[in-house]
């Protein structure tokens, strides 16, 4: 960092006589070609972060603001931004103080990189914009001072610095990824259970047929399937029974839950590289002889993420389709090819899971919506300089939607499987299905009699965002 900022300090110190170096003594965008003089650089750095600060909308959620903040830090840390140690070290005493810009969730078009969002966030560095302090939304001059922090000056480059890349995308994305692997082991365990409630077979999980097709997700949830149904009496009660095949939301659940799986593996290591990347533009290259040279390019164009955030969405998309389809199953005779557990009890009631199932069917067709992908889509702006772009930044907001849904349609299942197993009482389910059962009804009791439903919908719910479920059945070392 040192030896980058020495770089453009050496420009600087050039005054008018410096050649044109892009976002040091030049405007930006269709005005790159403009020469800014050297009495105005320090100007130009403010009045760009407050000329970007254009985003609308609802304000992001706090988790993500602080994830931005801290990949922010790390793109600077890098090396090749040319900026103060200073402005790396502000941004994490923001941090550290817990003093949160107020950043709107719209208004990035993802190239070049995250403008508007990271310059909201840029604002409360210079003492302008709003913050989040102690659970109120105050300006950012009283949240510094509150802090015990102080406006800094931005000096040649750093405003550029601070708002050219792809936080906002990559930090959203990021925390859902993680979301997406509790999910992911959710969708394994409410499956396991929906297939003890129906009496479905464990045979198509051997490990000996994931071999024939030897896909990494795949033989990984065939083995959690393995683990969650291990001693079952239900599957020994029906071992000798006249059926041939499940449906295919029992039986395939290894094939579609592991294409998931290896999906959101592929994307959590483009967001892994992005995320220690330095992306803003452009970047200094000093060489062991204390040279430089600054180098214009495009690492803030959002395109590698845009579509790691896209296929996540249509990955987890596709987890909670066919959990609705077990959900289905456990509650409508005709898909299942005989009773399902949850059928009245011949006095003209509806089934009491039917509208749950109903729940979900809605939240799955919504996904289908949400999981078109942003990134196949640009709009020329800047004059036509960024004349491509990556709408990456709505594929973010996109998949934390997907996130939320598809994680009630997997506690739908829970809910409705725990009460197929009740039926099955009193044969007790695979050890794995048993310690999830348990949890569940610590949470939930059994439906005696009818009662709202969705206070038991977001427990459960809250089981799979907590980490609960992950935890109660650590020992089972589900992957």
């Amino acid at each position: 960092m040192l030896a980058s900022r020495a770089a453009v300090d050496r420009i600087i110190a050039l005054g008018d006589e410096a050649p044109h170096v892009y976002g040091v003594n030049t405007g930006f965008g269709f005005l790159a070609e403009t020469r800014i003089s050297s009495a105005q650089v320090r100007e130009l750095q403010r009045n760009l972060v407050r000329s970007h600060s254009t985003g609308v909308g609802a304000d992001l959620p706090l988790e993500v603001v602080r994830g931005m903040m801290l990949l922010r830090a790390q793109t600077l840390a890098v090396g090749h931004s040319g900026v103060r140690v200073e402005v790396l070290e502000a941004l994490l005493d923001l941090l550290r103080k817990g003093v949160t810009p107020r950043v709107p969730s719209q208004g990035s078009v993802g190239a070049s990189g995250d403008l508007a969002p990271l310059a909201h966030l840029a604002l409360v560095l210079i003492g302008e914009g709003e913050a989040y302090w102690q659970g109120e939304r105050v300006a950012s001059g009283v949240a510094l001072s509150a802090a015990g922090l102080a406006p800094i000056e931005l000096q040649a480059k750093e405003g550029l610095a601070l708002i050219n890349g792809t936080q906002y995308m990559t930090a959203w994305g990021a925390l859902s990824l993680v979301d997406a692997e509790r999910l992911a082991r959710a969708a394994d365990i409410a499956g396991a259970l929906s297939l003890e409630a129906l009496k479905g077979s464990e045979r198509p999980f051997e490990a000996r047929l994931m071999a024939l097709r030897p896909h990494p997700g795949q033989a990984t949830v065939a083995g959690n399937l393995r683990r969650l149904l291990a001693d079952s009496q239900i599957m020994v009660s029906h071992a000798h029974c006249g059926k041939v095949q499940d449906p295919y939301s029992l039986r395939c659940m290894p094939q579609v839950h592991g294409a998931s799986r290896d999906a959101l593996d592929w994307a959590k290591g483009v967001i892994e590289r992005e995320m220690n990347s330095a992306t803003d533009n452009p970047s200094v290259f000093v060489a062991e002889d204390g040279s430089a040279e600054i180098v214009s390019g495009g690492n803030f164009h959002g395109q590698p993420v845009a579509f790691a955030l896209d296929l996540a969405a249509m990955s987890l998309a596709e987890l909670g389709n066919i959990s609705e389809r077990r959900g289905g199953q456990l509650v409508d005779p005709a898909p299942s090819g005989g009773p399902p557990p949850l059928l009245p009890k011949n006095n003209g009631l509806p089934p009491r899971f039917m509208i749950a199932q109903v729940a979900s069917a809605s939240l799955v067709s919504e996904n289908k919506v949400l999981t078109h992908p942003s990134s196949v889509d640009s709009i020329p702006s800047s004059a036509g300089k960024e004349d491509h772009v990556s709408m990456g930044s709505i594929g973010a907001r996109k998949l934390s939607m997907v996130v939320e849904n598809v994680r009630r349609c997997l506690a739908i299942e829970l809910l409705t499987a725990a009460a197929g197993l009740d039926q099955r009482a009193p044969l007790s389910p695979g050890l794995g299905v048993q310690r999830a059962y348990d949890l569940i009804r610590a949470e939930v009791p059994p439906l005696e009699e009818d009662r709202v439903l969705y206070p038991d919908i977001e427990r459960v719910s809250e089981l799979i965002r907590t980490g609960a479920l992950d935890d109660a059945l650590r020992d089972f070392e589900l992957v």
